[in-house]
């Protein structure tokens, strides 16, 4: 089944809900995987970063404007990869180090925050090149979370739960996942961005 629920009535109260349900998800999912092409996965963002992105769905939508309340919650949402009870498989697109959040200072900021965290035991962080060869294209980004799976679209906000659909979106994950670089090659990619970042905010 597929339910989609529109953006502008799902936030009508604001961010911090949404927020706060996001948060009961990844409690309750031991094993997640995301795929995120061009900007960074939420669990990752740092506040200014965070502050940037829920600021602009604010302004887009016209919803309540909660956005610390909303960024808040994002931040307390990643403790999960702190308390040794979850693990996250994420696959970002190396377009996601470059698209412009806030500008120099907080993509500096955002990339020292993923190259401090890449580590971690609860984490399996992949990069696909920009050039690479990926089987799998194109692809939206996605968030399975056991036996659903959430797309976040311009418009709405969709929820996939139908078997078959499921196998395809673990497919497609597995796809996208051989294509990725890790661990030193994944900070190679990272630390490149992040040159580039600081090169701009000296420039």
């Amino acid at each position: 089944m597929t339910s989609s629920v529109p953006w502008q009535e799902r936030l009508s109260a604001g961010t911090e809900a949404v927020q706060e349900e996001v948060i009961r998800w990844y409690q309750e999912t031991p094993h997640g995987q995301a795929y995120v092409p061009d900007m960074v996965w939420g669990t990752f963002q740092t506040e200014a970063y965070a502050t940037v992105i829920l600021g602009q769905v604010v302004d887009f939508l016209g919803v309540p404007n909660d956005v610390p309340a909303g960024v808040a919650r994002r931040m307390q949402r990643q403790q999960v990869l702190y308390d040794g009870e979850h693990r996250y498989d994420v696959v970002l697109g190396e377009q996601a180090l470059y698209t412009n959040i806030g500008g120099p200072e907080v993509m500096v900021e955002q990339i020292d925050r993923i190259l401090r965290d890449i580590d971690q035991p609860s984490l399996t962080l992949g990069i696909i090149p920009a050039a690479a060869p990926v089987n799998m294209l194109p692809a939206h980004g996605f968030n399975l979370h056991g036996n659903e799976v959430h797309l976040e679209l311009v418009t709405s906000s969709v929820n996939v739960t139908e078997q078959s659909e499921l196998n395809l979106y673990r497919d497609a994950f597995r796809r996208l996942s051989d294509a990725a670089l890790y661990e030193g090659e994944a900070k190679e990619i990272l630390s490149k961005a992040r040159s580039f970042w600081s090169g701009a905010r000296h420039g």
